[in-house]
C-alpha cells in the first residue's frame, strides 16, 4: 500500500479499465510463480514482482525502446492504477516480459521492489547527469523518510556517500532505521549543509525550494513527491535561479520506472541487511480487513497487505 493506491481508491488519481466499473486494487506486488510456458526464463515457485507500466499502443518513440517510463503520448496503462486490473488478487498473471525475480532469501521483503525501482530510476538520473562534471558528489540528502526516502538513504548508503535525510517525525522507527545506515537524521534543515545530490520524496512545495536553495556546485536535485496543482508558495525566484545557473545545479522530476530499474532495484535489496529492509514492514494487514491499509497509523512507513486465505 502507498499514497498511490489511497488516492486511487478515493478517486483522486487513475482511471479505471475501459468499460469498467471497479478496477482491482494496488500496483505494487510480490507473488511465488505456480505456472510457466516454456522459454520464459522462469521457474515455479520462483518470487516475482509484476511491473506496473505498460507501453502505449502506438508506440511513441520511448515506449518502442523500452523506456517506457518517459511515455511521450499519455496512451500508457499501468496496473492498479491507469486502465489495468491492479495485484490485489490471489492469484495474478504476467507477461514473462513484465516479471522481474527476486532473491529467494529475501522473502516477502521482495514487496520492497517496487518502490525501490522509482529510487533506482531517480539515482540512475543522478549518475547520468553527474557524469558532466569531472568530480562526483560525495554529500546526499534526503527529503523525506517514507518508504521512498529510506530506499533511497539505502542506494546511497550502498554508494559509500556521505547520507542526510530530512523528515519533520522525531519520534517512532524512522531516525533509528535512517541512523542505523550509517546515515545522519535531522527534522529541520541544516544551515550547514550543501548537499551534491537531493532525492526529494515529500512533495512539499516550500521545502523543495529551500532545498534548491542551499546546494553545493554542480549538485543534481531528483524530484519524486508530488506537490498538488493547488498549492502555491511565496519564493524568492531571481534568487533561486541566479544560484541554479551560477552552480550549474540541475533539478529534474522522476517518476514510475522500466524494467532496467526494476533489475536494479531488485539487487539493491539482495545486497541490504535483511533486518534493516524488515524494520520498513510496520504493519501487515490481513485480506479481510484490506481497507484498514487505507488509513495512515501512527508509526507507518510501509504497511503490506497480506493476500493470503
Amino acid at each position: 500500500m502507498c499514497g498511490t493506491d489511497r488516492e486511487v481508491s478515493h478517486g483522486g488519481h487513475g482511471a479505471l479499465p475501459p468499460g469498467a466499473s471497479d478496477m482491482v486494487a494496488f500496483h505494487e506486488s510480490l507473488g511465488r510463480v505456480l505456472a510457466v510456458p516454456a522459454g520464459s526464463g522462469f521457474a515455479a515457485g520462483d518470487l516475482v514482482v509484476g511491473v506496473v507500466r505498460r507501453p502505449d499502443p502506438v508506440p511513441c518513440a520511448p515506449c518502442a525502446g523500452g523506456e517506457w517510463d518517459y511515455c511521450r503520448n499519455g496512451r500508457y496503462t499501468e496496473r492498479g492504477i491507469k486502465e489495468l486490473d491492479g495485484y490485489g488478487a490471489q492469484r495474478w498473471t504476467v507477461p514473462a516480459g513484465f516479471a522481474v525475480r527476486v532473491d529467494p532469501a529475501l522473502g516477502e521483503l521482495g514487496v520492497l521492489t517496487e518502490p525501490a525501482s522509482v529510487v533506482a530510476k531517480a539515482w540512475e538520473q543522478v549518475d547520468r547527469i553527474s557524469a558532466r562534471s569531472v568530480s562526483r558528489g560525495c554529500v546526499t540528502l534526503v527529503t523525506g523518510a517514507g518508504p521512498i526516502g529510506l530506499l533511497a538513504a539505502l542506494l546511497s548508503a550502498q554508494r559509500g556517500l556521505e547520507t542526510h535525510v530530512l523528515d519533520q517525525v522525531t519520534s517512532g522507527p524512522k531516525p533509528a532505521l535512517v541512523r542505523s545506515l550509517g546515515a545522519s537524521y535531522h527534522s529541520s534543515l541544516p544551515a550547514d549543509l550543501a548537499p551534491d545530490v537531493v532525492i526529494e520524496a515529500t512533495g512539499a512545495a516550500q521545502l523543495v525550494f529551500e532545498v534548491l536553495s542551499s546546494t553545493g556546485p554542480n549538485a543534481v536535485t531528483v524530484l519524486t513527491g508530488l506537490s498538488g496543482s493547488r498549492r502555491t508558495v511565496s519564493l524568492a525566484a531571481g534568487a533561486i535561479n541566479d544560484e541554479l545557473v551560477l552552480d550549474n545545479d540541475v533539478v529534474v522530476g522522476s517518476v514510475n520506472a522500466n524494467l532496467r530499474h526494476y533489475r536494479a532495484a531488485a539487487d539493491g535489496l539482495a545486497a541490504a541487511d535483511p533486518d534493516w529492509l524488515r524494520g520498513l514492514l510496520t504493519r501487515r494487514v490481513p485480506l479481510a480487513r484490506w481497507t484498514d491499509a487505507l488509513s495512515p497509523a501512527d508509526g507507518d512507513v510501509k504497511v503490506i497487505v497480506d493476500l493470503q486465505p
